[in-house]
């Protein structure tokens, strides 16, 4: 049956437009303007809030950078503290209800660090510092604001975060901007695989992204856009119906201007419902890519996929086959694939059971994040207050410039102004 399914994709091959370089950057333009990002993006304008050490070899930092109207994103950065030349970086982007206290977040920093890559955690708009309560699985960006008449507002916003953490993270002068990845998990999958193709002259070049629990970017009434968080996910997918083929087309382009940048790696779960829910798994991604190679003309940088047996929705990107093509794409600095081949590994829950580091409820289980075989460097946590990158007296004095609260009067200001300028277009032509 699974070959079967895979035949029939594979036949939208030859119902699939190719585009020029010119064709795709144009649509490129055109999806940031459909999803309110800003062009030009504005400057990164970091502010740090002081550093400290958490192991003999990490440094961890304590920073904003500037987003869309002036608003700030607080953020914990991991720095190794003995490097010799310029290190690789990875942003990461995390899921629905998780900030930069998530335990992944927190893993994946100290890791990749050990590595010898500089990693940038950050939280998304609505969440722990970003958030009215200054709570985690807060929630915020999930209600619809009263009088915004587009849902995509707040997606473009969190696709512009991915884009300024990485602009953010290249303008580090203890960075090699050449060698810059994004690791998305969930919603995070699919804000960085958005924002990596949408990433125009002003973002370095994204070496390499690593989407787990996501990357199966469908078509028409499918997941993404049927599912029940119009503000990040369904409402900026539907926004790029424009694209020529409407809704089924849309994964292929976005995976088109992807791939001009550099590879992509998708770790899976086989029993990840909400990637199964409409696709079959591997005979869905052999149809991606073929639709892929016939937007883009050749097959160069389709998306890899890895599927873990029997694993659920859990970010991948810890274990060993993802660090070794981690390693692959940005070589870093104090491991080599042999010695990675060599590292022992922790199960998730462990650490976290050791660490006390926040898990999101639910999550703890096996099949899900809890079952996560990492790479085990006897890495130690952080405390709430160690990832709290703005002192909080500096956040009571003005929660505006952090919040989706301080966000909302900006974009309904500018969905005014948007509706004005239709109006006024549609009756200049027809007086």
């Amino acid at each position: 049956m699974k070959f079967l399914i895979a035949l029939l994709l594979s036949a939208t091959l030859t119902q699939a437009q190719t585009f020029t370089p010119a064709q795709l950057e144009h649509l490129r333009v055109q999806a940031i303007h459909a999803l309110k990002i800003d062009a030009p993006l504005p400057p990164v304008a970091v502010h740090n809030f002081g550093s400290f050490d958490a192991t003999p070899d990490i440094r961890i930092e304590h920073v904003t950078f500037a987003t869309q109207y002036g608003m700030r994103v607080p953020a914990i950065v991991y720095v190794p503290t003995h490097l010799k030349r310029k290190a690789p970086a990875i942003v990461v982007v995390c899921g629905h209800g998780g900030d930069k206290s998530s335990w992944y977040a927190v893993y994946t920093g100290m890791l990749y660090a050990k590595a010898g890559a500089v990693v940038v955690t950050y939280d998304l708009i609505g969440e722990f510092e970003r958030a009215t309560t200054r709570g985690s699985e807060a929630g915020e960006h999930d209600k619809l604001i009263p009088g915004l008449t587009q849902t995509e507002y707040i997606g473009g916003l969190m696709m512009e975060d991915v884009l300024q953490a990485t602009r953010y993270a290249a303008s580090r002068p203890d960075v090699d901007s050449a060698r810059i990845a994004i690791v998305g998990y969930s919603t995070g999958s699919f804000q960085g695989i958005i924002a990596s193709a949408l990433a125009g002259p002003q973002v370095p070049r994204i070496r390499a992204v690593v989407l787990s629990g996501g990357g199966n970017l469908d078509g028409k009434d499918q997941y993404w856009d049927t599912n029940p968080k119009p503000n990040c996910q369904s409402g900026p997918y539907k926004a790029l119906d424009f694209f020529p083929g409407g809704a089924d087309a849309r994964g292929a382009i976005l995976y088109a201007l992807r791939a001009r940048s550099g590879p992509t790696l998708v770790l899976n779960g086989t029993e990840d419902s909400l990637i199964t829910r409409f696709n079959e798994q591997e005979p869905f991604f052999v149809g991606l890519r073929n639709r892929i190679a016939a937007v883009q003309g050749s097959r160069n940088n389709l998306p890899e996929t890895l599927w873990f047996p029997d694993a659920g929705h859990r970010p991948s990107w810890m274990t060993r086959p993802a660090a070794i093509w981690l390693d692959q794409q940005l070589h870093f600095p104090n491991w080599t694939e042999a010695q990675v081949e060599t590292l022992p590994t922790i199960k998730a829950i462990d650490w976290i059971n050791q660490t006390h580091v926040r898990i999101s409820h639910g999550y703890q289980v096996e099949q899900k994040e809890g079952g996560i075989q990492a790479v085990d460097l006897h890495l130690p946590g952080l405390t709430r207050e160690q990832l709290t990158a703005v002192p909080e007296a500096e956040w009571r004095a003005n929660p505006a410039r952090y919040t989706l609260d301080g966000w909302t009067p900006h974009a309904l200001a500018a969905d005014r102004a948007a509706e004005s300028t239709a109006a006024a277009s549609v009756q200049s032509q027809h007086p």
